[in-house]
């Protein structure tokens, strides 16, 4: 295992053959999809190349107008283990809590009731054959480990770049959760900031979260995060009123998006989820109503903002 950021020659993308003797384990993946039939072959052929798969995929068509639930349909009959599950169209794309909702209504159709992990995985991402195995030796390792992801990446003017996170941030576009600590949290919440929300939960808790640096457990984001709805502008804006209803700590929340300043869209990116944040506050929107929550979220903010400025004090120290 690597505990450093990958490089061009890691990250070289591999189209890997559908395995054929896959260990199966009691894990279910649930894809709540729209409109994903650009995508959707990537992730689809990369699951199925897994030499550990699913005893179960619920792909939740949620109102998809292309060619979507034909390539489900396609995959579906080559592979029983894959398996569409329709739902009604609302008549437009819902992030966030549509998400979860479309997710949750997958939830209902689990038939491998037995599960003992289960993932949410989007429809523009695909990973290397042994992901799945790498997640599970993670879990195998640490009894308290809730949840678990590689680093994400995407392609970018023929480099590879990293959507940074930190370490106990789980990757929101494939994140698998033990079921002990899923039904500890209450799985996830129906709201933009879903994927805050439930790693801070889950320390809280007692409960461990990782993300970590892996050559054989990185994934691969075929469009920039926060751009499938509208354009990547409206969705730093939308990141920013997530990080309010969060309980973000105003200069946390000001850290954070100078932070995505030196990512595409350069500076404007991190200007606007600044101005989603602050424009939530002042229009007084609504929070996550747990108090108890957002006292745990200040006081690790707090703890992370004191932990980088005695860094960069000793960094300019003479």
């Amino acid at each position: 295992m690597s505990a450093r950021p990958l490089t061009s020659e890691d990250l070289a993308p591999v189209v890997s053959p559908p395995a054929e003797h896959p260990r199966i384990v009691p894990l279910v993946i649930i894809s709540p999809v729209r409109d994903e039939a650009k995508y959707l072959r990537l992730t689809l052929d990369a699951i199925v190349a897994q030499t550990v798969r699913p005893v179960e995929w619920i792909v939740v068509d949620d109102g998809s107008r292309d060619e979507t639930p034909g390539i489900v349909r396609e995959y579906a009959a080559r592979h029983p283990f894959i398996r569409l599950v329709p739902r009604g169209d609302r008549g437009f794309r819902k992030l966030g809590g549509g998400v979860i909702a479309a997710f949750d209504f997958g939830r209902e159709n689990i038939v491998h009731t037995d599960w003992q992990w289960i993932a949410k995985l989007d429809g523009d991402m695909s990973c290397g054959p042994r992901y799945i195995e790498r997640m599970l030796e993670k879990f195998e390792e640490n009894p308290r480990l809730a949840a678990v992801s590689g680093k994400v990446y995407r392609s970018e003017g023929g480099r590879f770049v990293e959507e940074h996170t930190v370490r106990e941030q789980v990757a929101g576009q494939f994140k698998r959760y033990r079921r002990a600590a899923f039904e500890d949290i209450g799985g996830f919440v129906q709201h933009l900031a879903w994927d805050g929300i439930d790693v801070h939960t889950a320390a809280m808790k007692g409960w461990q979260t990782l993300s970590f640096y892996d050559r054989e457990a990185w994934l691969w984001h075929h469009r920039i995060m926060g751009s499938s709805d509208r354009s990547i502008y409206t969705g730093r804006l939308r990141w920013g009123r997530g990080n309010w209803y969060l309980g973000y700590h105003p200069l946390y929340a000001i850290a954070a998006g100078v932070r995505r300043m030196r990512e595409r869209p350069y500076v404007i990116g991190g200007l606007l989820m600044i101005a989603g944040y602050f424009g939530a506050a002042l229009r007084r929107l609504p929070r996550y109503d747990n108090p108890e929550f957002r006292r745990y979220l200040r006081g690790w903010q707090n703890r992370r903002l004191k932990d980088a400025l005695l860094l960069r004090g000793e960094r300019d120290a003479p």
